[in-house]
């Protein structure tokens, strides 16, 4: 993992009071680096794509109770507007990965560990999303496609305390 380096302390504080009077910081680039992606589900997580690709195929399970006789790839392609070409890449690389099983005929279904981290995914979308409508008042829409961005970098940790201070709040995660 690389080590990226932090602004001073007062180099934020510096940076606070100028963006309270409404003016622009230029924060220089040297020195800083990429921060590296969170791992959220250990050294085994799967890429942002896999992810979004495993969190799709459990929610049509979970819409169609069908997590005792599968989906079909096509569902999976309709849901995410790709190309049945590009959900067999995904489920070739799932199924590599432990997540999913497929049939002879083409039905998928999930491993158990597929489901509980296709269900995580599912929860954290559904967490973030709700405290962006209710708690920031962000239209569904955008809501929606931010929270698919967002529940791939957040710590479990993060997610928890996120959760719990949700329901503090009166905001329901499930």
């Amino acid at each position: 993992m690389r080590e990226t380096t932090l602004p001073s302390p007062a180099f934020l504080l510096q940076a606070l009071d100028v963006l309270g009077t409404n003016e622009t910081v230029e924060i220089p680039q040297e020195g800083y680096s990429a921060m590296p992606r969170t791992v959220t589900h250990g050294p085994n997580s799967l890429s942002m794509a896999s992810e979004d690709y495993l969190e799709s195929i459990y929610r049509i399970m979970v819409d169609q109770d069908a997590f005792e006789k599968g989906i079909r790839s096509v569902d999976v392609a309709e849901q995410l507007e790709v190309s049945k070409a590009s959900v067999n890449k995904a489920i070739t690389t799932l199924k590599e990965h432990g997540m999913v099983e497929q049939t002879r005929y083409g039905r998928v279904t999930l491993t158990e560990r597929g489901r509980e981290y296709g269900k995580d995914v599912w929860h954290r979308h559904r967490t973030l999303r709700i405290f962006l409508t209710e708690g920031l008042g962000v239209d569904p829409e955008t809501a929606d496609e931010e929270a698919c961005l967002m529940e791939h970098d957040l710590s479990a940790d993060t997610m928890r305390r996120w959760c719990e201070y949700l329901e503090k709040q009166g905001i329901q995660t499930e």
